[in-house]
């Protein structure tokens, strides 16, 4: 068939066998002779002699290639690093390796041969059978000769392949062979001749493939309108997943320039990074948009959406057009508007805050009704799940106001730390990570100065934290990538503070060393000679973070002994897992520390804590100063301190509280509880601890202890002496009807109150919480205050009969608001009927009205109900393949699912369920399931060292 065989034309016929063997041939040179008859004879001896030399020597260079081929098994990693294109961070590696000039496409990453600078993007999307087709131009330049273009393609169909030069050659360059090696997700072309340095090159490939169901590449979704259900089409690139939409260098060094055509039906409207430049329709109905060129930008940034939303528009300070897209009924009813205003807003705040120009002239942002994360920061067209974007004031709470506020801060900070400046290579990701979460506390104190956000920042943060044991990881495995992107990712940052690197990395690549280097130069400016590198890899490197333990020196005056060893719930995974949790691990810890008594504390000082365990001087210490460290939280770590410090600290805040500032008694509470969690402390401690709450004005305290007492609570609810735990309940602080505090916070106090009231059995929060219910159900107004709605429903459900459930049931289905629909939905959770929690189960995963994300919410939710909960991890496990199936390569929501299902359970029998069950059913998402065996571990080990401690305690206790 010419320069292809007919079974290569859609690049399937080839088998693995066939990538393992194929190798790079010497060229041969047709060479045309002219000869003299009478030298004919004299050279037919040579020629025959030869033929039959050559021939052996092929067949034993082929025979030696397979077995070279067959052997090498999967070769390390190309590496890529600050020098971007010739070293990895840990050496040099020559682009001339025999191995990987022969079989590039069996390495982790793409060969480092070639590099694109421009795609032209043509696609046709038929919404009617949910599949479309495509036509992409790659324009790249050659750096290092080469046979082979290696791209990334998962899923596609390829039809046809043309590779042309930019040589005054006309016609497209031969291609001996292609292919698709689905191990690594590439597809190769190999030529019959190398591509020289510095030129450049054209690739056309048309292709078609499904609009898929899972929530990954270029998927589908739905929502009904009128009764009227109408389907979408939107991309999620990140991190992997533009191979499943086109062929292309889909890794986040390979950045070039875009140009999208979107081809549809004229009853759909079409949508990308950039504005459309110009727009065509065809006699039969349907139309293509043309966009206008992007910036450099990496692939897994490209976007697009085929939809029939409406949208609120509005125009920044800076001329930049942003819209927000959403249902017809959502933008009608202003549901929008509330982030559209923020937004319009925060793009001036960062523009002047980073001193960069926002680069493109719109920003859209996009609410879909399914999404496998909270938000994506596409570049000019960000996408949110519904839940995390629209809200209506009527009836949303000021919490859920302040978690869609901080996604919509988080993703806008990206358009920065992300869009334009992006890490090199996944292991880095925390780059972009870490200074979104970082700055929704920043942006977010410029929208509301009054949420006292930048001071919530270091209160919440190690309660926001618990159980991260993950360093920031080396990839290796494409599945790999997908868990980087967890929640470690996104805490990691924490050591740092400042940023001025943006101007030197913009449209490029970044990786961790950029970072560091530009803090070590500015660190020298002030005189500091610091290796900030060294101090910065044993926190970003390292698994998990340290506790600090701070005790007196009996043996010398005024000092302090501070030793540092690796925090973890499980101490017998240390001994199980030695190389995990290698004793040896040390990190350059910045300590402030103050000393105090009951009327006074000391100004801090830093110590920087760099070996096990080390002497310090301090200020005046006797028998009643107490010792306090990591002052207002500004450090990733935990304090531990004597016993005796502990107990002057507990005196403290009995007396008198205000003495410790805010962040360190939320500090002081979150440290407390963990500790005894993880058996540093004895269990009685933290419960002595909380005991000044009833005095406690504050939120950010109350929020620590309403977490802690929930988990506790979670580990106890099993038990027969858990009606002990709950007589150990705490009331209405009396000073806090005139407390001075903003209102907002003083909601946020008094709802925090409510809460564990209300869990704890409180029969004052018990009746109002019927009382409101009988209320709305007799009046059919709803006159339950928004903020406290999901504690008021809740409880409602669990304590009222059947029929109060159905009326929630029915309050879902005719609900509008995303925000109301959620809470009603969690409240079904809460019944003490196993019937209704099973129904609710398997509604919830048949029934279109139930988004995805909701789905995963109910499973979770029902497990923590303690009725529920081993109803729940049967149901995981009974309907794991459909879960699967469902979800698939979306691992963000897969781990959360597992998490969530299982962090709760506490039993030798559970346990061995959750083994077993990883043995036959894991796959993909075992680095999920291995984390979910450590919790589950920790909690079993907990309940066989201390819950009798625990309960004799409490019996003793003076209100026990």
């Amino acid at each position: 068939m010419g320069i292809e065989d007919a079974s290569m034309r859609n690049g399937r016929a080839l088998s693995d066998q066939w990538a393992d063997s194929v190798v790079v041939r010497p060229r041969t040179t047709e060479q045309h002779i002219t000869v003299n008859k009478r030298l004919v004879l004299g050279f037919a001896i040579s020629i025959l002699t030869l033929i039959v030399v050559t021939a052996i020597a092929i067949t034993l260079s082929v025979s030696f290639e397979r077995c070279a081929a067959e052997s090498s098994g999967v070769l390390a990693a190309n590496g890529s690093s600050n020098s971007k294109w010739k070293k990895s961070r840990d050496g040099n590696i020559s682009h001339r390796d025999s191995e990987d000039e022969q079989q590039p496409w069996r390495h982790l990453r793409l060969p480092a041969t070639l590099r694109p600078r421009h795609y032209d993007l043509r696609l046709s999307v038929y919404m009617e059978n949910f599949t479309f087709s495509g036509e992409v131009n790659i324009e790249f330049e050659c750096v290092h000769s080469t046979k082979f273009i290696v791209l990334r393609t998962d899923r596609l169909e390829v039809e046809k392949v043309l590779v042309y030069s930019d040589s005054k050659k006309a016609g497209a360059m031969r291609i001996q062979r292609r292919f698709h090696y689905q191990p690594k997700q590439v597809y190769v072309i190999a030529l019959h001749r190398e591509m020289k340095p510095l030129r450049t090159y054209k690739i056309n490939i048309t292709f078609h493939a499904l609009i898929e169901h899972e929530l990954l590449g270029f998927f589908r979704s739905s929502y009904v309108l009128n009764g009227e259900r109408r389907f979408l089409a939107v991309t999620q690139f990140s991190p992997t997943h533009a191979r499943k939409a086109f062929p292309c260098f889909d890794e986040p060094i390979y950045k070039a320039t875009f140009r999208v055509s979107l081809k549809h039906e004229s009853s759909y409207q079409s949508l990308s990074n950039m504005p459309v430049e110009a727009s065509t329709s065809d006699e039969d109905g349907w139309v293509t948009n043309h966009f206008s060129r992007t910036p450099r930008m990496s692939t897994y940034y490209l976007a697009w959406a085929v939809c029939n939303f409406t949208y609120r528009e509005a125009v920044a300070d800076n001329g930049v057009v942003i819209r927000l897209y959403a249902r017809p009924d959502a933008i009608q009813s202003g549901s929008g508007d509330y982030a559209l205003h923020i937004t319009k807003r925060l793009l001036q705040f960062y523009q002047d805050y980073f001193k960069v120009k926002y680069s493109l002239p719109k920003l859209d942002l996009l609410a879909v009704p399914k999404h496998p994360y909270a938000a994506m920061e596409n570049w000019g067209l960000s996408v949110f799940v519904e839940q995390k974007i629209l809200l209506d004031p009527d009836v949303s709470s000021f919490s859920y106001q302040m978690e869609l506020t901080m996604v919509v801060v988080h993703e806008i900070c990206h358009q920065w730390f992300g869009d334009l400046v992006t890490p090199v290579w996944w292991e880095d990701v925390w780059l972009k990570e870490g200074f979104a979460h970082y700055f929704e506390y920043i942006g977010a104190d410029f929208l509301y100065p009054k949420w006292n956000m930048v001071m919530n920042l270091t209160g919440r943060h190690l309660i926001r934290a618990e159980r991260q044991q993950d360093p920031l990881q080396e990839v290796f495995e494409a599945t790999d990538i997908d868990r980087v992107f967890d929640w470690i990712a996104y805490k990691k940052v924490k050591e740092l503070n400042e940023l001025d690197y943006l101007m030197t990395h913009m449209y490029g690549n970044a990786a961790r060393d950029d970072l560091w280097n530009k803090f070590s130069e500015a660190m020298q400016r002030e005189g500091k000679d610091i290796n900030i590198t060294q101090v910065m890899d044993r926190w970003t490197l390292q698994m998990g973070y340290p506790v600090v333990t701070i005790s007196k020196n009996d043996s010398l005056d005024n000092s302090v002994t501070i030793s540092q060893e690796h925090f973890i719930y499980d101490t017998d995974a240390k001994i199980q897992n030695p190389e995990l949790f290698n004793k040896s691990f040390k990190w350059q810890i910045p300590l402030t520390l103050a000393v105090g008594n009951s009327s006074h504390i000391s100004t801090e000082t830093i110590i920087w804590v760099s070996n096990k365990t080390e002497t310090h001087r301090v200020g005046h210490v006797d028998g009643e100063t107490w010792l306090l460290g990591n002052i207002n939280q500004t450090g990733y770590f935990r304090v531990n301190y004597d016993l005796h410090n502990w107990r002057l600290l507990i005196q403290q805040l009995m007396s008198n509280p205000t003495i410790i500032s805010v962040g360190n008694r939320a500090g002081l509470i979150d440290d407390v509880f963990n500790l005894a969690r993880a058996g540093y402390l004895p269990q009685n401690v933290p419960l002595q601890m909380i005991s000044y709450l009833s005095q406690e004005t504050e939120f950010l305290p109350w929020h620590a202890a309403s977490r802690a007492l929930y988990q506790l609570d979670k580990l106890l609810d099993r038990t027969e002496d858990h009606n002990m735990y709950l007589i150990f309940h705490f009331t209405l602080p009396p000073s806090l009807a005139a407390n001075v505090l903003p209102s907002f916070l003083l909601r946020e106090l008094q709802r925090e109150v409510m809460m564990l009231a209300c869990s704890f059995g409180n029969k004052h929060c018990h009746r109002q919480a019927v009382s409101l219910i009988s209320d709305w159900i007799s009046s059919n107004k709803n006159r339950i205050p928004p903020n406290v709605r999901d504690i008021v429903y809740c409880t409602g459900v669990s304590l009222m009969d059947e029929d109060v459930w159905e009326f929630i049931w029915m309050k879902f289905h005719s609900s509008t608001a995303i925000s109301e629909k959620k809470v009603l939905l969690e409240a079904l959770t809460c019944s003490d009927n196993i019937f209704l929690l099973n129904r609710l189960l398997n509604l919830s995963l048949t029934s279109d009205l139930v988004p995805d994300q909701d789905v995963i919410d109910v499973i979770i939710h029902v497990g923590r109900n303690p009725l529920g909960r081993h109803l729940a991890w049967r149901y995981f496990r009974e309907k794991w393949d459909i879960l699967n199936s469902r979800y698939g390569e979306a691992l963000f929501m897969n781990s959360k699912l597992i998490s969530g299902v299982t962090e709760f359970l506490n039993t030798e029998a559970e346990l061995n369920e959750l083994k077993e069950f990883i043995l036959t059913s894991g796959g993909e998402s075992a680095p999920a399931f291995a984390r979910a065996v450590e919790i589950v571990q920790a909690n079993v080990k907990w309940h066989i060292l201390f819950q009798q401690q625990f309960y004799r305690w409490l019996r003793k206790a003076p209100d026990g």
